[in-house]
């Protein structure tokens, strides 16, 4: 049997990746693929990057022209951000206009994250949103925000974020990568995006606060670009048993709802945030 050719990852330091480095996945076998770039990080791996390159691996074993329409992520383990990331895809369905699939992400023999996610062939049909936008004032007029961690991105809030603060639950977010108008790309980069704030914030006392993510869901509605601006809003819903609960959204800036958002966290007291 010929042995399978796998290249190392290219080890680079957080500022000379893109987003689209993040993105760049080795396919070492039929639905088992591997993270190319790997970096230096004191943290944890971020949640929304190991969702994100899942969901780019679910996405490149279904047929052409579905795209996501949800994905249900568990948080298991803490990755580490200098060492690959492997995706292994199990194909549980393709019916005539939806697909299914599993992934499970693997560090060093363990599981460290798991998805369901499922795709769709678009459809026309009924347009309608419930509620508006949540009300923003334009990008242009609002604050710098540097998303923590994030590759290729800039932001925009009402006002400025002290060191040492809670993170903003609004804010306006652009990728400033060049983007390719491949909608599984933009769904994805939300998907990684969509994991950038805490949501629990407004909850946040010297006693007790959001911790570790425990899992994580998307709904795509609507194709949108994440190369032009969008507004993301986090709703914290309930504190109960160790756990906190909020939804999100993300929108256009015309006010089209892209994307709905959930996640529940842990919510005890403080302590450090987890590094290796």
């Amino acid at each position: 049997m010929r042995p399978v050719t796998v290249n190392e990852p290219a080890i680079l330091a957080p500022t000379e990746g893109t987003v689209l480095d993040l993105l760049d996945l080795e396919e070492i076998d039929r639905d088992l693929f591997r993270v190319r770039m790997v970096f230096d990080d004191v943290y944890a791996l971020y949640g929304g990057q190991v969702a994100a390159q899942a969901l780019l691996a679910a996405g490149r074993t279904v047929p052409e022209g579905r795209v996501p329409h949800s994905l249900h992520g568990y948080y298991l383990r803490l990755g580490d951000a200098s060492r690959p990331t492997i995706f292994r895809v199990d194909r549980d369905r393709d019916g005539r206009s939806f697909s299914a699939r599993r992934v499970v992400a693997v560090q060093g023999g363990e599981v460290i994250f798991n998805m369901s996610a499922s795709f769709h062939v678009p459809e026309k049909g009924t347009d309608i949103d419930a509620e508006p936008m949540p009300a923003a004032g334009p990008p242009e007029t609002m604050i710098d925000y540097v998303f923590p961690r994030l590759f290729s991105f800039e932001g925009r809030t009402e006002k400025p974020v002290e060191p040492g603060e809670d993170f903003p639950t609004r804010c306006w977010a652009r990728c400033t990568a060049a983007l390719p108008d491949d909608p599984l790309t933009h769904a994805v980069i939300l998907t990684y995006l969509s994991d950038s704030m805490a949501g629990l914030a407004p909850f946040h006392t010297s006693t007790a606060r959001s911790g570790s993510s425990l899992d994580h869901a998307v709904w795509f509605h609507r194709p949108i670009r994440l190369d032009e601006w969008v507004l993301m809003d986090h709703v914290p819903r309930t504190i109960a048993g160790g756990r906190g609960w909020y939804t999100g959204t993300i929108h256009t800036r015309d006010g089209r709802l892209g994307a709905s958002l959930t996640q529940e966290a842990l919510f005890r007291a403080p302590r450090e945030r987890s590094r290796r």
